[in-house]
């Protein structure tokens, strides 16, 4: 069914919870399923990236034919009243090594912009039934539930810092806490966004990957720093080039806390 020709926030966000989470059922349907024996096996994750692209294809042209679809070459930057103000950015599977392989920590995510402001982020986690979202300057949720940042305002041995695959080979880590990765970045962002981990630095991402993300850590109370302590703009990143800067994601306040525990080795 075809929403209204000139619909609110509240419609459209809930055109993306409702379409992000059939589209996890879809995703289910490829979960798990590597190749015994291949590290990674990209035939699969191909396949199922392709589907969901489609599948969201199909829907988005459905209920709103107008909008437009990020592309990593985003071409149209001028500002309209027109339908054409607003645009989506999917991320059909992060975390694909654990989608791939049967590990329940990986999800898709749906962010829309109104002429390249951020409006609202969903990501979902099929596998654990986990659905977070956010709508800019707004409160963050789980599911119903409002998340916040952790309030502790120091980092400590309890503390939990989540990175990314090659951390040690670029740090050398003080941190007083654990570390961890858990092999999906935008996972990684929204547990730090309910407080289960205090800070998640992140390598290796792309405006398509951090979209959604940023509004629900946003909206939660954190931030995404770069790690000299120098303003991150994600949407100096519109055109789809890739985020050479690795990325702090924790609370102002906890910045410097967790920069002076580590320090690079090149």
């Amino acid at each position: 069914m075809v929403l209204k020709e000139h619909p609110n926030v509240e419609e459209l966000t809930r055109f993306a919870t409702d379409v992000i989470q059939k589209l996890g059922t879809e995703a289910l349907s490829f979960y798990g399923q590597g190749k015994p024996g291949v590290k990674f096996d990209e035939e699969l994750v191909t396949s199922a990236e392709l589907h969901l692209n489609q599948e969201f294809i199909k829907a988005l042209k459905s209920n709103y034919p107008t909008h437009q679809l990020y592309s990593n070459n985003q071409e149209d930057k001028d500002y309209t009243h027109e339908d054409k103000r607003y645009l989506w950015i999917h991320d059909a599977i992060d975390g694909v090594d654990n989608f791939q392989t049967g590990i329940p920590i990986w999800g898709m995510s749906l962010a829309l912009l109104e002429n390249f402001w951020p409006i609202f982020g969903v990501f979902y986690m099929p596998a654990t039934g986990d659905l977070f979202h956010a709508q800019a300057e707004q409160a963050a949720y789980r599911g119903k539930r409002e998340i916040h940042i952790s309030a502790q305002p120091d980092v400590d041995d309890e503390s939990l810092l989540l990175t990314y695959s090659r951390f040690h080979q670029h740090y050398v880590s003080k941190f007083p806490g654990k570390i961890r990765d858990l092999g999906c970045t935008t996972a990684h962002i929204c547990y730090v966004a309910m407080g289960r981990a205090d800070a998640a630095i992140i390598a290796n991402e792309s405006y398509q990957g951090l979209a959604a993300a940023r509004v629900i850590i946003e909206a939660a109370g954190g931030k995404m720093f770069k790690m000299d302590g120098n303003g991150f703009f994600l949407n100096d990143y519109l055109d789809g080039q890739k985020i050479e800067d690795q990325l702090l994601v924790v609370s102002p306040g906890n910045f410097s806390s967790v920069t002076t525990s580590l320090k690079k080795t090149s």
